[in-house]
């Protein structure tokens, strides 16, 4: 008779099929050898003061095998395995504080798709070994204390699909094989001390941010070059210097953009190409060097809502193509040497920002845009050479 079939047996039987399946179908030990002691040397590497007794890597204890179940009092968070539980293919621990360093070992955990250690406090280097995880998707290191250079057997995981060890001490130089990771959609290294130029980046990228490092140099088209599903660049506060070119502008799937803080001199705003017009919805180029006058083709990318181009050396009149731009809901163009009246359409409309601290004309107190209140007559003065309104704003 079919064990499947229990509504159909009489009650005082059922104890009995019981017992019968719990033989054919013991709980068993099957982890890897290899898997278990690589977890061993994990856990080994963290500080033992440092795991709280409710934490996960608390219920972490070897007297049990990792993936058998049930696991009801060993293993019960921070571990996942495969559905023959024979491998681990997962560690997600919990944000509790964890110090040590992350062991070698780690590479013998080869089935493993996602390594998740963020909000703790490892520290030292990323070992070299990680490149074997060939299966790795998700790499998550966010927030720890990890320090030396991203190695560069890093560009070996080529299963990784987000890549995220943001809010460490990382120096050096990004790997120059980058671009070898071909299923890379996310990429976040912002808040280390990483240096040097941008390399050609990985061909199928939609986001990428590298915030508050110490990268320098150009924005260069070929660290760019057929990145066509790109849509979220964040490289504020670093130290890119020239011009940010047209090309840049014309990446097909852009929609945000974050280069303030930074020492850009100028900036090329082609006119959007296509019929879709561009997908641009915020830009922010505030804190950097950039002379020339507003960028009039801005008006033109039809989705476009934010705008900073705040503390730069613009001079010349806001176009008035901007008072007219109905997608536009924040505008920051303060901090400049901008002269004239400002177009009715903004002072009046439902834009938030701020066009303080230039030096227009009739911009009016009872609107706030026009906070906090324009330059000195005697500064704008000296900026174009002695006479307001004409000539460039000196450095």
């Amino acid at each position: 008779m079919a064990l499947h079939n229990l509504n159909l047996l009489p009650y005082f039987l059922l104890p009995l099929i019981s017992l019968l399946s719990n033989h054919i179908l013991p709980a068993q030990a099957l982890t890897a050898p290899s898997d278990i002691s690589a977890l061993k040397a994990f856990k080994a590497s963290i500080k033992a003061s440092s795991i709280p007794p409710w934490s996960c890597l608390a219920s972490w204890d070897f007297t049990t095998d990792p993936c058998a179940l049930p696991r009801r009092t060993h293993f019960t968070c921070g571990l996942t395995c495969s559905p023959d539980s024979t491998r681990v293919t997962q560690i997600t621990l919990d944000p509790a504080a964890y110090s040590g360093t992350l062991t070698p070992l780690i590479s013998q955990l080869t089935q493993l798709s996602t390594l998740d250690l963020s909000e703790n406090s490892f520290s030292g280097p990323i070992p070299s070994s990680i490149s074997s995880l060939s299966k790795l998707q998700s790499l998550t290191l966010r927030s720890n204390s990890f320090s030396g250079s991203l190695p560069p057997s890093i560009t070996n995981l080529k299963s990784l699909e987000s890549l995220d060890i943001s809010h460490n001490f990382l120096s050096g130089f990004l790997p120059n094989a980058m671009n070898s990771l071909p299923n890379l959609r996310r990429l976040d290294l912002s808040f280390n001390k990483l240096a040097g130029s941008l390399p050609k980046l990985p061909p199928n990228l939609l986001e990428l941010a590298l915030k508050r490092n110490s990268l320098s140099g150009s924005v260069p088209k070929s660290a760019f070059t057929g990145l066509i599903q790109l849509e979220v660049v964040e490289l504020s506060e670093n130290s890119f210097s020239g011009t940010l070119q047209s090309w840049f502008f014309l990446l097909p799937s852009l929609q945000q953009v974050d280069l303030a803080n930074n020492s850009l001199t100028g900036v090329e705003i082609p006119k959007p190409a296509g019929n879709g017009g561009g997908k641009l919805v915020a830009v922010d180029l505030g804190f950097n060097r950039i002379e020339g006058y507003p960028p009039v083709n801005f008006a033109g990318y039809p989705v476009l809502s934010s705008l900073s181009l705040r503390y730069n050396r613009l001079r010349g009149r806001i176009p008035l193509e901007y008072g007219r731009k109905k997608s536009l809901k924040r505008l920051y163009l303060d901090g400049n040497f901008l002269i004239g009246q400002p177009p009715a359409g903004l002072v009046t409309g439902s834009v938030s920002g701020s066009l303080g601290d230039n030096c227009l004309q009739a911009c009016p107190a009872s609107s706030n845009l026009c906070l906090p209140s324009q330059k000195p007559n005697a500064i704008c003065k000296q900026a174009y050479g002695g006479r307001k309104g004409k000539g460039k704003p000196r450095s």
